[in-house]
């Protein structure tokens, strides 16, 4: 297997793992509002997140930016809750709009969630980073390696959102649940295992 080959493994496989709790509930909690005809939508969030994580993910491996992994692994658990919070909000303010069903999304809450992806794009990139400068330790040559590893986590990225619309999509077709309540059990468990995950992070001094 070339370089680039390899480099694109290791980046599937950094964040289509199930081990992967942190990056895969992130992916959940944001993108789990949106069904077949919000396609537009889903594809420009999933692209404002790519471009937050492809920026740091460059610097910090790099070198030109260095964060402790300290700071990095409660803050990805803090963008969990965030993110959780506010797909649950902006799911109750659309079916107070609507007088109690669905709704759609407004174009302000559309813009606030482009904000969050690509903001908190940035945070997960320097948590990508991390696994990607133990595998190059002293190398010089990281372009390839970085070209690869992007491509990887982007492949494995759109595995991740796919699994979410797909099941999505099942849930309500087959179970008869609306997309609301779709959301609100995505986002709430996402919020409950994001919480966990920051609580241990911050006291206990642990990181993904």
């Amino acid at each position: 297997m070339n370089e680039l080959g390899l480099y694109l493994k290791v980046g599937f496989h950094h964040i289509a793992d199930w081990r992967a709790t942190d990056h895969i509930l992130f992916v959940a909690a944001l993108t789990a509002a949106y069904g077949p005809r919000e396609w537009a939508r889903l594809a420009w969030l999933v692209t404002a997140f790519t471009i937050g994580h492809s920026v740091t993910l460059a610097l910090t491996t790099m070198d030109l930016l260095r964060i402790s992994t300290r700071v990095v692994e409660p803050l990805i658990a803090l963008t969990i809750v965030v993110t959780a919070f506010a797909a649950i909000h902006d799911q109750r303010a659309a079916a107070q709009a609507a007088g109690g069903g669905d709704g759609s999304i407004s174009r302000a809450a559309m813009a606030r969630r482009y904000a969050i992806a690509a903001g908190f794009g940035l945070i997960h990139g320097c948590g990508f980073a991390s696994g990607l400068r133990s595998l190059l330790g002293g190398s010089e040559g990281i372009a390839i390696p970085l070209l690869g590893f992007n491509l990887g986590l982007e492949v494995g990225q759109l595995l991740v959102v796919s699994a979410i619309f797909l099941l999505g999509l099942g849930v309500e077709r087959m179970l008869g649940w609306s997309r609301r309540d779709w959301v609100l059990v995505v986002s709430g468990a996402a919020a409950g295992v994001g919480l966990s995950l920051l609580v241990e992070r911050v006291f206990g001094g642990g990181g993904a």
